[in-house]
C-alpha cells in the first residue's frame, strides 16, 4: 500500500470498459495510495446504475448530471430532479456539465440550457459544479461568471485544457481547475505551465477513466490507480515532493466536495471507535 495518499476526483466506473472488475480496480486503486474516486453520471436515466456502484464500494463517490454531448439526445433535466437525487449521502456533485463545441458544436442552445439548469440546482444543493469545456473558452466563461453573479456556487473545471486567460477567469470565481493524464504528455507543456501559475490549493488530479491514460500509460485503458502517476509527473513539474503534492490536492478535494470529505471524516471516526471497543 503506498504512503500518499490520493483522491481520483473524476472517473467513470460504470462504463463498459470495467464491466465485472470494478472490485480489482478499486483494489489497484487504494494500492497505489488513491483512497476515494468520484465515479460521474453522465446520463439522468444512468443514476441508478452509478449509484449502486458507489453503495457497493466504500470508497467510491459520484456525481449526476447530463453531459452536454448528450444534451439533445437525452431530456432535459429538471433542477428538482437533481436535488431530489442529491440527498443521497453518496452524491457529492452536480455534473458533469458544460459546453462541448468540438462534437456537438450544432446543440450550443440546448447544452447552455442544460448547464444554466445544473447551475442552479449547484446552488441549491450547496454541492459542486463539474464542467466539461471543449472549445468553448469564451462560451463558457459567460455563462459561468453570468451565473455565478446571480448566485454564488463552487465548481471544479473537469480534465481542464483551455487557455490561460480561461484559468485566470475560473480561479477568479474562487473555482477549481482539475489535472488529468493529458499534462503528462509530452506535447502538454503549454498546459503544464498554466497549472504552475495557478494558486496551489485551487488543484485537483483526476484520470477521467477509462480515457486518457498518463504516461507511461497513454494509449492503454486507463484507471483510478493512475492518478498516482499523474500526480507524481506533475509534482515534479512544480518542483514539489509526490507525497507534499498528494496532500494538497487531498486537501483540496475535501474543501470543495466537502459531502465526500465528511463522510471519510465519519468513517474515520467510527474505525477509531471500533479499534477502542
Amino acid at each position: 500500500m503506498s504512503s500518499i495518499s490520493l483522491v481520483d476526483s473524476h472517473c467513470h466506473l460504470d462504463f463498459p470498459d470495467f464491466e465485472g472488475q470494478l472490485t480489482d480496480i478499486v483494489a489497484r486503486a487504494q494500492a497505489a495510495g488513491v483512497g476515494r474516486m468520484v465515479t460521474i453520471c453522465i446520463r439522468i436515466a444512468a443514476e441508478p446504475q452509478v449509484r449502486a456502484i458507489a453503495e457497493a464500494h466504500a470508497p467510491v463517490f459520484y456525481a449526476v448530471g447530463t453531459h452536454p454531448m448528450n444534451a439533445a439526445s437525452e431530456p432535459m433535466v429538471r433542477v428538482e430532479e437533481l436535488v431530489a437525487i442529491a440527498r443521497h449521502p453518496k452524491m457529492v456533485g452536480i455534473g458533469e456539465t458544460g459546453l462541448d463545441l468540438h462534437y456537438t458544436a450544432e446543440t450550443a442552445a440546448r447544452q447552455e440550457e442544460s448547464l444554466r439548469i445544473h447551475c442552479e440546482a449547484a446552488r441549491v444543493t450547496g454541492l459542486p459544479l463539474i464542467i466539461h469545456a471543449r472549445e468553448a473558452d469564451e462560451e463558457i466563461a459567460r455563462i459561468l461568471e453570468a451565473e455565478h453573479a446571480a448566485g454564488e456556487f463552487s465548481c471544479v473545471m473537469h480534465c481542464f485544457t483551455g487557455s490561460a486567460r480561461l484559468a485566470e477567469q475560473m480561479l477568479a470565481l474562487g473555482f477549481y481547475l482539475s489535472i488529468s493524464g493529458i499534462a503528462t504528455f509530452r506535447n502538454a507543456g503549454d498546459l503544464r505551465e498554466i497549472f504552475a501559475a495557478a494558486p496551489l490549493e485551487r488543484l485537483l488530479v483526476e484520470t477521467d477513466s477509462p480515457y486518457l491514460a498518463p504516461q507511461p500509460h497513454r494509449g492503454k485503458r486507463n484507471e483510478p490507480a493512475y492518478v498516482a502517476e499523474t500526480a507524481r509527473i506533475m509534482a515534479g513539474h512544480l518542483g514539489i515532493d509526490p507525497e507534499e503534492f498528494a496532500a494538497i490536492t487531498t486537501a483540496n478535494f475535501d474543501r470543495l466536495f466537502t459531502r465526500a470529505a465528511g463522510a471519510a471524516a465519519g468513517a474515520g471516526e467510527a474505525g477509531k471507535a471500533g479499534a477502542g471497543d
